[in-house]
């Protein structure tokens, strides 16, 4: 499975660009990958797994702004479709090193 965090939080002020640091740090600090700039994407085991991280990610997300997350399979993963741009070739975002019992 695959969790994905999508945010869009205000960065206008040095307050507002703390928190935007201190969510970045966490996302990353948990093993998210940037797929694109304010959307990050992990490989979970379970659905459980995938929700005790939204957890932690809501405890630390800013009060203003959205921060949304969204729980998929790695077969809805793989079918995504690049319209532009290529793919990112780091083995955090594949699953050849998952193995599934």
């Amino acid at each position: 499975m695959r969790l994905i965090i999508f945010f869009d939080v205000p960065v206008a002020t040095s307050d507002d660009r703390k928190r935007y640091r201190k969510l970045h740090q966490l996302l990353v600090k948990e093993g998210f990958l940037m797929i694109q700039y304010s959307v990050y994407v992990r490989i979970v085991l379970n659905k459980q797994s995938a929700l005790f991280l939204e957890e932690r990610i809501k405890n630390a997300a800013p009060i203003d702004g959205v921060v949304q997350s969204l729980i998929i399979t790695e077969q809805q993963y793989s079918n995504i479709k690049f319209l532009s741009g290529k793919k990112i070739d780091d083995v955090r975002n594949t699953d050849d090193r998952l193995i599934v019992i």
